[in-house]
């Protein structure tokens, strides 16, 4: 199997750990504002959005392998920047439980993709 294609299902995997220890182990409600109500954030939005995120990041990774010699610096700074500003929105998790828990999955989905795919040739 691709090296790639098992970093992605690796950040998945520790995004749902994430979740799993949250919700049904400690009782979080996970929930999160949307334009007008909330949602509730279960496994499969979990998964959804962390393969997106790794597919992207993979996307631009490659893209960038073909045009520069230096696309691992480059995409690993746009990577950085980009979990960065993920981190914005946590904020819209109801409560502080549901904020704090949104974040750790960004910084677990983030954290393995960019070791993973940073550390890894086309």
């Amino acid at each position: 199997m691709n090296r790639r294609l098992l970093t992605i299902a690796a950040a998945v995997a520790a995004t749902l750990v994430v979740w799993l220890a949250a919700v049904p182990i400690l009782g979080v409600e996970l929930a999160a504002r949307t334009g007008g109500g909330t949602i509730e954030v279960g496994p499969g939005a979990v998964v959804i959005a962390t393969v997106v995120a790794g597919l992207a990041g993979w996307a631009l990774l490659a893209l960038l392998e073909r045009l520069t010699p230096r696309a691992r610096v480059i995409w690993t700074a746009i990577a950085a920047a980009v979990l960065v500003l993920s981190m914005l929105g946590p904020l819209g998790g109801i409560g502080a439980a549901s904020q704090l828990t949104l974040a750790l999955m960004h910084l677990a989905a983030g954290a393995v993709i960019i070791a993973g795919l940073r550390g890894q040739k086309a």
